[in-house]
């Protein structure tokens, strides 16, 4: 499992949002199987509770992030997504 060090301290790392995603997948696939024993699926729906949670955190800094970038003369400018 891949980590990072959040503002560059060991003391709290955390996942990446890939690799929270990519585990967040997993405990939706396994509860969705629907044949697990409910403490389990407690157990499982918790987890995906807190990487939705980490996986949504991370989206609002990342917009954060780039709503700072685009800021022009102290207004943010809205621009259309062009995909390559």
């Amino acid at each position: 499992m891949e980590f990072v060090a959040e503002n560059g301290s060991a003391d709290k790392p955390i996942q990446t949002f890939e690799s929270c995603l990519e585990e967040l997948e997993k405990v939706v696939r396994e509860l969705e199987t629907g044949e697990l024993p409910l403490e389990r699926s407690l157990e499982l729906f918790e987890k995906g509770v807190s990487l939705s949670e980490l996986c949504r955190k991370q989206l609002e800094d990342a917009e954060t992030r780039i709503e700072t970038l685009m800021r022009k003369d102290g207004k943010i400018q809205p621009e259309p997504f062009r995909p390559s």
